[in-house]
């Protein structure tokens, strides 16, 4: 499977723990993230991660483009919702389009551990009807 990951820059560090934490269900699947994130989760968990470009610099509208085409399966947004929003740290829009193009997306810790749990007992299997 394909999973997309992204984090505010106030919850980077809880990225990198959650992917330390599932390494090993991790570790079978393809991860997406934008540049910063992508790189974080490297340095930590040795998981090889495609990287975009930096959120700010278009790499949330690259991660965008890979659901539109139907090539994300799963997507962790670790966001802060104290922040101030501003366009390139607005996940909206990817929401928006995991739930047109019915990609299970977490938007919070609790989340994101219930499908990285479905995704380890194959619960969500039935994606690869959909590529």
């Amino acid at each position: 499977m394909n999973i997309g990951l992204l984090a505010h820059n106030s919850k980077k560090k809880l990225m990198q723990n959650f992917c330390i934490a599932y390494r090993a269900i991790l570790s079978k699947h393809s991860l997406y993230a934008t540049g910063a994130t992508g790189r974080l989760v490297e340095e930590v968990t040795n998981l090889n991660v495609h990287k975009f470009l930096a959120g700010n610099l278009g790499g949330a509208e690259q991660l965008a483009a890979q659901i539109e085409h139907n090539e994300i399966d799963m997507l962790i947004i670790l966001r802060d919702p104290t922040a101030p929003a501003t366009p390139e740290s607005s996940f909206g829009d990817m929401i928006t389009l995991c739930d047109l193009y019915n990609i299970p997306v977490a938007t919070n810790l609790a989340t994101a551990e219930l499908l990285i749990k479905a995704l380890e007992r194959g619960d969500l299997e039935w994606r690869e009807m959909y590529r």
